[in-house]
């Protein structure tokens, strides 16, 4: 796939998944049709060498592989379907002053100062009880915009430049509209209807959260630049996805974008759940075959990295500090907040070094911080040899991020080129 090709799949991807269950939703469609059998958890697994699978858990983590005969070892990629966002409270609705509100929870590190004066709008899950007493799921996606937090005018806040801070709980809370008769039931129910769901009985929960409507875009004066909401991490995810549906099914690779990384990946659903390790035990019943296929596969956490920033160069380690659009990051930390090897990096730089394409180091500097990924997560739950690379990125955790136009199509190839 050529980059062109490759860079317009991913902005319509981006658009289309404002929540972790519709990006999981339009993964498992993008696996039906490269051929793909969906499998169901709570059934019996009648796998066939030679054929491809995928299965989903809670709607918003989903695994795919190749199940070829004779398999020694799998190249596994893994990702995470969830970015910070302001998340809906069950009792959401506020009503002063003359606007209704919508009460939210941060969820993740949610940059706040960056959801001011966007247009937003909402999507997510939302659990009903139907006319035949049984409780069903619906994905609901407004996209219309619906909501904006202004800002408070510079002229009410003299200190905006010198003190702001921004709470949480009383600045961050985006307005709907002043026609204060709003219910909230009957917004969802005419979401619904939207969707042909009519008979609804009663409403019973949701997960929706606000999403800045603004499209995915390439920017730059030489389209340098790929600027959207939640490329944390669905730029990993797309990439995953694309690099499975591209090998060969007698190619052993497996592919698994989780949950709930952003808050520490402990669920069901996340990293520190027991998803990936169930579906492993369920393609190889026989413990010694499990193990020595654990022991001679590679997992790749794929997840964003912090690029240079030219405004704040000092933020980084000037010797191990990525550029956009020089290649794929290769992190690395000593105390494993990130679980790259010797081992496992010289895998990556001996494909990625035979296709020509360059890579980069990062490490954050000594003195600050250093964030995680699934990577250590999942190298401890399984015991598998990990490596930690990412896409350089500007702007990480803002409501709209930036990322090269070339390295996500770089680490497509890589990936790919593990498989031949």
């Amino acid at each position: 796939m050529n980059k062109q090709d490759f860079n317009d799949g991913l902005l319509g991807f981006l658009d289309a998944s404002p929540t972790p269950f519709h990006a999981t939703q339009n993964m498992s469609m993008m696996f039906e049709n490269a051929g793909f059998t969906k499998l169901d958890e709570k059934e019996r697994w009648m796998l066939e060498e030679g054929c491809k699978y995928y299965v989903t858990r809670n709607d918003s983590s989903v695994i795919a592989f190749t199940y070829p005969s004779h398999v020694k070892g799998y190249t596994m990629v893994g990702a995470h379907t969830d970015s910070p966002n302001l998340k809906l409270k069950p009792n959401p609705v506020i009503k002063n002053d003359g606007v209704v509100k919508f009460g939210v929870e941060p969820y993740g590190g949610v940059l706040l100062n960056t959801w001011f004066d966007r247009d937003l709008s909402l999507a997510g899950r939302v659990s009903y009880l139907g006319s035949d007493d049984v409780i069903a799921d619906a994905f609901i996606d407004v996209q219309k915009a619906i909501a904006i937090i202004p800002s408070l005018a510079i002229h009410l806040d003299k200190e905006v430049h010198e003190n702001k801070s921004v709470n949480a709980q009383t600045d961050i809370t985006p307005i709907l509209t002043c026609n204060e008769d709003f219910e909230l039931d009957e917004f969802i129910k005419w979401q619904l209807d939207k969707l042909g769901i009519k008979d609804v009985k009663e409403l019973y929960a949701n997960e929706l959260s606000f999403y800045d409507t603004q499209k995915a875009s390439v920017v730059g004066l030489n389209n340098d630049f790929i600027a959207s909401a939640r490329l944390d991490n669905l730029l990993s995810c797309y990439v995953g996805m694309l690099s499975i549906c591209s090998v060969d099914e007698n190619m052993p690779m497996l592919f698994i974008a989780s949950d709930h990384e952003e808050i520490g990946s402990g669920s069901t659903s996340g990293a520190g759940g027991s998803f990936l390790e169930s579906t492993l035990k369920r393609m190889f019943t026989d413990f010694e075959e499990y193990t020595q296929m654990i022991r001679s596969s590679l997992l790749i956490s794929a997840d964003n990295a912090h690029a240079i920033h030219p405004n704040y160069p000092s933020k980084h380690d000037k010797e191990h500090a990525p550029h956009i659009n020089k290649g794929v990051v290769i992190k690395v930390n000593a105390n494993q907040r990130y679980a790259s090897s010797s081992t496992t990096i010289s895998r990556f730089l001996h494909v990625a070094s035979s296709l020509g394409e360059k890579t980069q180091n990062y490490v954050a500097r000594s003195d600050m911080g250093c964030g995680s990924t699934i990577g250590p997560i999942t190298a401890t739950r399984l015991g598998i040899d990990t490596l930690d690379v990412g896409l350089p990125t500007f702007a990480m955790h803002s409501v709209r991020e930036l990322c090269g136009s070339d390295d996500a199509h770089s680490l497509y190839k890589i990936l790919v080129g593990f498989n031949k």
